[in-house]
């Protein structure tokens, strides 16, 4: 898809969204349902079932995906969309490339080993190795406009408000 075709897709939904703001919201979700034999989730992705576990640093076997992982796996997703999504609207010329997402986690703080150990991650690290000739100041534009529009990215940045429930189940 080139920067004319990209426009031609998106110029109705940004004319519906200016027009009608509350078009725009939508709620996406995710569903899980628990293992009743092991300690595991599976995550009904839309493409694929997946059954998250336990971390091997902190018992988990290895087997099952692990969360954190999959955190790491939407960044790297989300930023990679956004960065091809952006290079087509610019006519950045793009031959290819890699996402990389790498965060450090301290299990101290999941398992209750240390009160201080933070729970999560402490930092994570995006990169991009982008195979192009386009010149610095367009490489850092492109930096800068996928990590503005990446939904990721800024929810990671900037979380927003969260509310947790319980349910009984019926």
């Amino acid at each position: 898809m080139d920067a004319a075709g990209l426009r031609e897709l998106q110029a109705p939904l940004k004319e519906r969204y200016r027009s009608d703001p509350d078009a725009a919201v939508v709620t996406l979700r995710a569903h899980g349902d628990l293992v009743d034999d092991k300690i595991a989730c599976k995550v009904e992705t839309g493409r694929a079932l997946i059954e998250a576990g336990l971390h091997p640093a902190t018992g988990g076997s290895g087997i099952e995906a692990c969360s954190g992982d999959m955190l790491l796996e939407a960044l790297v997703a989300c930023a990679g969309v956004t960065l091809k999504a952006v290079a087509t609207a610019i006519d950045f010329h793009l031959r290819g490339g890699t996402v990389r997402a790498e965060g450090d986690l301290d299990f101290r703080g999941t398992l209750g080993v240390e009160r201080s150990a933070p729970v999560g991650f402490r930092e994570i690290r995006l990169s991009f190795a982008l195979d192009t000739d386009e010149p610095d100041d367009r490489q850092q534009n492109l930096l800068r406009l996928t990590e503005r529009y990446c939904v990721v990215l800024q929810t990671l940045r900037a979380p927003p408000k969260l509310a947790t429930r319980l349910i009984r189940a019926s």
